[in-house]
Order: C-alpha cells, then structure tokens, then sequence
C-alpha cells in the first residue's frame, strides 16, 4: 500500500510513536515562525523556560500585524520581539517587509521540511511541499526550545484536482469550493493532500491560496506535490538550491477522496459571516459594494496584483467603491513599481496601503455602517473587519478588481475582457534590508526591551481533586477565537497585557462574561459544535484563564483551540450526548469530582448540582495531553520535568 506524501514527511520527521491516524506522535520540526500579534506572549514563553539554545533549523520572527503606532504599545512589542530573538538565534523582519506566510514562501520554505507557527494560516507552506502547521504561541515556543511538536496524527482527505482553470476562475475559487463541500468542520483532525493531473495547471501562488484557506476546514494542514512548478518558483526568488520533488506514491490510499474538476468550477463567493457560506457569483447576482479591500495572506501574490493591475489598467474605480489594495512583501511591491503595474493601480483610484496583514485583521480600514466589503481575505466573521454590522464577501482578486471598477459584484466572465498571461516565475531581485540576523548575539550580550504594557502570562495551578463552579456563559455553535477574544485596532496594541485585554473576553458575545467571572470566582464556559474556531491565537485561552475558567464543555472543539485550552491547564470536554447542552442553563453549578483519575479515563462525569443531573463527556486526552492538565498547563509540566 501506498503512503500519502503528508505521511511521508511525517514519516521523515518521526521522534516517537506510530504513525497511525488517532496515535500521539511526537515530530521534529525544522522551522517556526511567529507574527507580533501572537509573538508577543510566544517569547515571553520562550524566556520563562530559560533556555539556552534553541533547536529549531530556522527561526523567524515577524512584525505585520500590529504595525500601526497610535501609541507606544505596538512599538513597545516589537522592541521586545526584536531584543529576544538575537538572544535566541532568530531571524526577525522588521514591520514593512510584508506578510509573513508570503516572505516565508519567498525566502525560506524548503519542501519535505516542517514548519511550525503561531498563526493558523501557517500551513499556506503547504504550497511548495512542507508539513507546515499553525499552532498556539507556547507550542510554537517548546518547538524552539526542544525542536520537536506533538501531535495526533491526522487522518488525510484526498482532494483529485483534474483539467484547467477557465478564464476569470483563480485558486481562490477553487478553495472556496472545496469549502463548500467539506465545511469549516470537514477539515478537524484531518490534512488535506492535493492530487490529480491538474495539479500541474496550478502554480505556486495558486497553491499557496488554497492551502492557505486550508485553515478555514479546521484542517491541521494541506499540502501540494513538490514538482516542476516548485522548481520554477523557488529559482524565481534565487533559491533553486533547495528544491526537492516530492509527491504521494501512485498506489497512495486516502481516508476520504474529493474530486474537483477545475474546468467545471466558475466564480464562487463565501456570503457573510461565514468563509463556507459559499455559492456563485452568478447566482448571488449584482450586489451594490461599497468597499473592495486586495491582499492578505491569501491574495496578495504577484501573480494576484499583476491581475488586478491588468483589470484596473485605463480604468476607474466606481466613485462609491473604496479599493484599497496591501501587497504581500516588500520584493512585491518593488516589482509592481518596476514594472508600471503599480502605477495602473494607483491611476485608477486605488488606494496603496502597507504591505501588512492591515484590514484582515481589523487594523485599520473597516467599512461604513451597513458595508458591503468585498475582500480578498479568508475570514468574513461577522464584527472581524471592526464594523459589526458589515457584509463581508470573500472572493478572488480578479472578482475584486473587476467589481470595484463596476460598483456592484460582478462575475468577471461578463466583465468585458480577457485577462493576460501574468508569468509567476518571474525572477526577483534579491532584497535583505528588512530583515536583521542574529550573527554574534547571544543570550549575554543582548538585553530584554520590555516596555510597561508587556505583562506576565498567566499561568494554572496543579489540577485539585475536585474542580467546580459556575456556568458563566452558554454559547452557540461555531463560536470563533474573534468571538472569544476580539481582534481589531483597537485591542491589538494589548495583546502582551491579558490582564487588560480580559476585560473585552467575549464582549461580541456578552458582554457581562468578564464581571460574571470576578462575581463567580472564574466559572464553566458551555458551547456548541465547532468551539474555537479561526485564528490560532491563544489568548482565547489566556484570557479565560485569567479569569478563572476551570472548563469548557462543548459538542466539539476547532483544533487549535482545544491544544490552547490544554496548553493552559483549561480541561476540554465533548458531551457523550449532544442533547445534554440543552439541559444546561447559564449560573447552573457543575462539578468534577475525583478529578484528577477521572481525567486519566475515557469518560469523565459531571455533575449539575443545581438540576441534580449528570453527564457523561469525553475528554479524549493522549497521554501527554493528561499530564498537561494535572500539571495546570504545559509550562507547569515542562518546568516539573
């Protein structure tokens, strides 16, 4: 039998255990990356294990999330960020540079290497071939202390790619319909393997996008072959030198198959507030927009702006429609001003924003009330763009450029025009101004620049014999890490304080979640299906800590999500019987006795004092999983050892 090429990276990478989907193993990882909205808190962690030397291959700290500065505190966390990396050997690019998904493609991946980062869109590495996985900060942290990560190995979905693309059809409707197919929970304890003869008719950028919006099925990663075009691409940006081909063997047998045929797919837009509430263009119809936002790490490739600059050239952004338009990096940026496609955009009205994460996080850029924003990004969460009541649409960037030109959504087939052959693999100028390198830093000759809003992290306690208390929230399904923790300009700035930012812990939710926790002495949160959702960071687990959370029990959980809870000594818990959640109401009091042997068992019982009821869940803890939460979280456990 066969092995998928997924498996035989993570064959290559093999610490310990078997390789067996529902098994712990433990992997080498070669490469991590953090961002500065996470990274923060992920070298703060690094520096409570006190290491030495970290054992990671490469190591890059990024700064492109929080880049704008209304006040000291962005700054203040990128000094931080900058000081700690040459104490430990990591690369750090300054703000500017770009996004890091797009600079790690261009300067850094390699295929059959694994990667680990703090942000959920890490696996767009997927596209040239690597195992690259978003995880929580402190993983990302024990991965550069001890150059290893733990993981349950993930079942693998076989996505058959076959035929072209038509003309007005990207790799973003590609992804958007695989969306449509599997759901955001189609993807949970699963990667997704790309095959088929058509995967040779998509390039790297293209492949890129999909995997990128892997992230978006719940999926712990994706991945494409490493063949011709990945040679292609990495000698474009002057890095023939670590190409290696790659792909699945011919008899490869997949826990799920998936057929797409690229020439069948047409103009697909995901509908608010969901990125799998996806249908055509065509059948949406002609909805007035009011703003078109470019870029992310998505859609904001060469290849995609070269497009948008062919669509905009000699033309004019409708006089309702604000088009603002963020490169992916720098070296993208300096071509698009070399070649003149920059100055198309800019003549038809466009505006040029900085190469940065920017509008897809909510900083800056959020639309009027009542909006409709049609954005290149892959998250359309109801309240993300920091304008509650926004229509977000998430398309392609020919989608984009061409409804920004109309005023209304427009399926670019009937656009008028046909669009040029845009050559991907171009060659780049090399570039290294944005980045500094650690040569001749050590953990002695360099000093921590720790400003006053970068506070401690906090941290559990050893799990007690009985863990109680009461339910201060009760929320529905698919309830995101945006929901539990909000992202936008105006919190941003505090992610190093979580005794501040747990003050707005669920505030699109309820806002009265924080002072329940101080009036009940922390509390049991309940959920849906689909708990946590989103983004990876962890301070949708950190902050209910600091508040005082014991546990969360819900019909299921996001991945990431789930390993941050662990990761904080927070016990995640699956109802046995889904109609359990309806007995439950907001204040009832539960309780886990004998907690720490029930937590070593199949099944844990709670019990709901107030109704005089119990219920059977399901912690599904791996070993290491366990002694995590005995240990009040993996800092406590590593610190014990």
């Amino acid at each position: 039998m066969g092995k998928t090429l997924a498996y035989k990276i993570l064959e290559n990478h093999l610490v310990e255990g078997e390789l067996k989907a529902g098994s712990e193993i433990t992997i080498k990882i070669d490469q991590t990356l953090t961002q500065d909205s996470t990274g923060t808190m992920v070298y703060l962690q690094l520096e409570a294990m006190e290491v030495d030397e970290i054992k990671t291959e490469l190591s890059v700290a990024y700064i492109d999330h929080n880049t704008l500065q209304t006040g000291f505190e962005n700054a203040d966390d990128h000094a931080f960020i900058k000081s700690v990396a040459k104490r430990h050997g990591v690369h750090f690019s300054k703000p500017g540079n770009g996004i890091c998904h797009q600079l790690q493609l261009e300067n850094f991946g390699i295929p059959g290497k694994t990667l680990l980062g703090s942000d959920s869109h890490t696996p767009t590495g997927g596209g040239i071939g690597m195992i690259a996985i978003g995880a929580g900060g402190l993983d990302v942290a024990v991965a550069m202390a001890k150059g290893t990560y733990s993981l349950t190995v993930p079942k693998v979905i076989g996505v058959k790619l076959t035929g072209k693309l038509r003309p007005w059809v990207s790799a973003k409707d590609v992804i958007l319909y695989v969306l449509q197919q599997l759901t955001v929970k189609g993807g949970v304890s699963k990667i997704v393997e790309y095959t088929g003869e058509g995967v040779k008719n998509l390039t790297v950028p293209d492949r890129a996008t999909i995997t990128n919006m892997g992230a978006e099925l719940g999926a712990t990663t994706s991945v494409f072959p490493s063949d011709e075009n990945t040679r292609k691409f990495l000698a474009s940006q002057g890095r023939e030198k670590d190409f290696v081909p790659m792909e699945a063997d011919a008899d490869a047998v997949y826990d799920e198959i998936l057929e797409v045929k690229l020439d069948e797919l047409v103009p697909f837009a995901a509908k608010p507030h969901s990125p799998d509430n996806v249908d055509s263009i065509e059948n949406i119809g002609k909805i007035k927009i009011d703003q078109v936002a470019i870029g992310s790490c998505t859609n904001s490739s060469y290849t995609d702006l070269m497009k948008v600059a062919a669509i905009l050239k000699g033309r004019r952004v409708h006089e309702d429609v604000s088009l603002v338009i963020s490169p992916g990096s720098s070296k993208i940026l300096a071509k698009l001003a070399q070649n003149g496609a920059l100055t198309d955009i800019i003549n038809s009205g466009a505006r040029i924003i900085e190469n940065a994460c920017g509008p897809c996080i909510g900083m800056g850029q959020s639309p009027r009330s009542g909006a409709v924003s049609l954005r290149t990004f892959n998250r359309n969460f109801k309240g993300r763009s920091g304008t509650k009541d926004a229509e977000v649409y998430l398309v392609s960037p020919e989608t984009a450029a061409a409804s920004a030109v109309n005023g209304y959504l427009t399926d670019g087939r009937t656009f008028g025009m046909d669009l040029p052959e845009i050559n991907p693999y171009e060659d780049f100028e090399y570039n290294d101004n944005f980045f500094v390198h650690p040569e001749g830093a050590t953990k002695a000759n360099t000093k921590v620049e720790m400003g006053p809003n970068i506070k401690p992290f906090p941290r559990n306690v050893k799990l007690g014999d009985k863990v109680e208390g009461k339910v201060v929230l009760k929320a529905g399904n698919n309830i995101t890490t945006d929901d539990i923790m909000p992202s936008d300009s105006r919190l941003l700035p505090f992610r190093s304080n979580i005794p501040h930012l747990s003050n707005y812990c669920f505030e699109l939710i309820d806002k009265e979640f924080p002072q329940r926790c101080h009036d009940n002495n922390g509390g049991i949160i309940v959920g849906g299906e689909n708990y946590g959702q989103g983004s990876s960071r962890e301070h949708a687990a950190l902050a209910p800590l600091y508040l005082g959370i014991k546990f969360v029990l819900a019909k299921s959980f996001a991945r990431i999500h789930r390993s941050n809870l662990i990761n904080s000594g927070i016990i995640p818990l699956v109802f046995e019987n889904a109609g359990d959640y309806d007995k439950i109401d907001l204040l009832d009091e539960l309780v886990i006795e004998n907690a720490n042997a029930q937590v070593e068992k199949d099944v844990i019982i709670v019990k709901n004092l107030t109704k005089s009821e119990e219920y059977k869940t399901i912690p599904n803890l791996q070993e290491l999983e366990t002694a995590m939460i005995k240990a009040g979280g993996k800092i406590n456990m590593i610190k014990g050892q």
